[in-house]
């Protein structure tokens, strides 16, 4: 079964075009490192919670907006040596001229064993 790396973040929502084209970048060289796919999922209908909800999670600010993602993987061990290429893959270091449009500090990250894929 597959393996799936999911995370969770608060972005922007005036930094919408620009988290759109750093994740259009990232996906490419995460699928030369062998994921099968990339999600990348802005929210629009994302409910405020009473307890527990993505906003609390990421804690959200206003006007921030929290994105939902996923990056598929054949296998648990593609997914380690992917990892381990990316980490040395001089496109995936930060760009003090170009910053991440979010806070890495409240990002929620996991990786994950299939177990239905229907």
């Amino acid at each position: 079964m597959t393996y799936v790396d999911g995370y969770v973040i608060p972005v922007s929502a005036a930094d919408k075009d620009k988290y759109i084209e750093q994740a259009q970048r990232a996906a490419s060289v995460f699928k030369e490192h062998g994921a099968i796919e990339i999600y990348e999922n802005w929210g629009d209908d994302v409910p405020e919670g009473e307890v527990t909800s993505f906003y609390k999670a990421v804690q959200c600010k206003e006007g921030e907006v929290v994105v939902f993602s996923w990056a598929v993987w054949p296998s648990k061990e593609a997914r380690d040596e992917g990892w381990k290429a990316l980490m040395e893959d001089p496109r995936m270091k930060p760009d003090p001229d170009n910053p991440m449009p979010f806070d890495g500090k409240r990002l929620i990250y996991g990786g994950f064993s299939t177990i239905i894929h229907a």
